[in-house]
């Protein structure tokens, strides 16, 4: 019996092939339009998350203010200036801390190789951890190195954006830039990073801390970066200004006085509005399919009109409302998964004729990586597969349960 009803239903999609046909297209559209809008909403989470670790994650940074609350004897507006001793309790008053670092940094240095001089290259001091705790990786050469520090070695590693600026097709290796007058070893060049404008990583010119003091006052420095353990960064945030609290005299809930850059509540934010960006885009495609569904629905009611002298006489022959229902059902849903392998087989060619929409080589060259990419991920095939099961389904039970409920005798005598 089960056979015969499949065979029922697969004559009557022949019959109607261009009815079937039209239905199947509107399936398909609704399914590549799922499909495409998950694909793009996944892109973009991917492409957030590259630039969000292109600054690094687990990181805390910890940066100079003004008090804007009274303690003690300082009063509100005193400024906040934090020193290399800082770096120390941190170090050693805060728990899950792995590595610290001071900063200082300085711009519209003049900084020369040959002939060609820049002064918007960012020059930076900091330890060898500093590399680390920014997610720097070295693409060829060496980063710096503790004997660098001691030895207050006159070294330095560039980004990829200086490297170019300053050495345009050399390899810069072994050569010597002037930094203020000062000649500097270039040991190593950092791989490039999704980021861009001239206030970037890629522009970044570091060297030891110490070897700053030589060019420069580092008694008050720009900062502290710090990475840790564990999954607690806003505990750690706020121990870390509690710290620095006690050291510099002001209070713990003064967020003005020390500004501290809790980078992984920052990706959290964005990855709850990626969230909702992705619900949305599935729900607007469910609207689509469902549009798609609602053809389907239609079209299988005007079946079940059609044949509804057949139908009696099945019914006559002893067909029961449960055969009914599944020989009309299995037809729906035949054109809704058909329609659906279609719109998937259009989501992949739409994808790779798109293949990348862009966001952050908008803002320079060379950052691709940061861009939104149309990959069509298994877990958005399955999402898909599970909103066109259901709007098969329904499409489909609808005009079912009325083919199902028909009368035999009025069926047989319908003209």
């Amino acid at each position: 019996m089960t056979r015969d009803l499949l065979k029922e239903a697969f004559n009557a999609m022949q019959h109607n092939r261009r009815r079937t046909a039209l239905t199947m297209l509107g399936m398909a559209w609704g399914i590549a339009t799922v499909v495409i809008l998950l694909a793009f909403g996944s892109g973009f989470e991917r492409a957030i998350g590259i630039i969000f670790s292109s600054w690094g994650t687990d990181v805390i940074g910890a940066f100079p203010g003004r008090t804007s609350l009274q303690a003690g004897g300082a009063k509100a507006g005193s400024e906040i200036r934090l020193q290399i001793a800082d770096v120390d309790y941190v170090r050693n008053e805060v728990p899950m801390v792995k590595g610290v670092t001071p900063i200082f940094d300085k711009q519209n240095v003049t900084i020369q190789h040959d002939t060609r001089t820049f002064t918007n290259l960012f020059l930076t001091g900091v330890y060898p951890v500093y590399d680390r705790i920014r997610g720097f990786a070295i693409g060829t050469g060496r980063g710096l190195s503790e004997e660098d520090q001691l030895q207050r070695a006159r070294v330095v590693v560039i980004g990829d954006e200086a490297r170019r600026r300053l050495f345009s097709g050399e390899s810069p290796l072994g050569q010597t830039i002037r930094i203020n007058g000062v000649s500097f070893e270039v040991v190593g060049v950092y791989q490039r990073k999704v980021q861009g404008g001239d206030d970037n990583d890629n522009t970044l010119v570091a060297i030891p801390f110490s070897t700053m003091g030589d060019l420069y006052d580092t008694k008050y420095i720009t900062g502290i970066f710090m990475d840790y353990e564990g999954e607690n960064h806003q505990q750690l945030a706020r121990v870390v200004r509690s710290v620095l609290a006690g050291h510099h005299n002001f209070r713990p809930d003064d967020r003005r006085a020390v500004f501290i850059a809790d980078f992984k509540q920052d990706f959290d934010e964005f990855t709850v509005v990626t969230t909702a960006l992705k619900i949305l885009l599935a729900f607007i495609g469910a609207l689509t399919l469902g549009i798609g569904g609602i053809g389907l629905m239609n079209i299988m009611l005007v079946s079940v009109q059609q044949r509804t002298r057949e139908i009696g006489i099945e019914k006559a022959l002893g067909a029961h409302k449960g055969h009914i229902l599944f020989q009309f059902l299995a037809e729906a849903l035949a054109i809704t998964f058909a329609g659906g392998l279609g719109g998937i087989g259009i989501a992949y060619v739409i994808s790779w004729v798109v293949g990348a929409l862009p966001l952050m080589s908008a803002f320079g060259d060379n950052l691709q990586a940061g861009d939104i990419h149309l990959h069509i991920a298994v877990g958005n095939l399955v999402m898909a597969t599970i909103i066109l099961s259901l709007v098969g389904i329904i499409s489909g039970m609808v005009p079912a349960i009325q083919a199902a409920r028909l009368d035999p005798i009025e069926s047989l005598r319908y003209e």
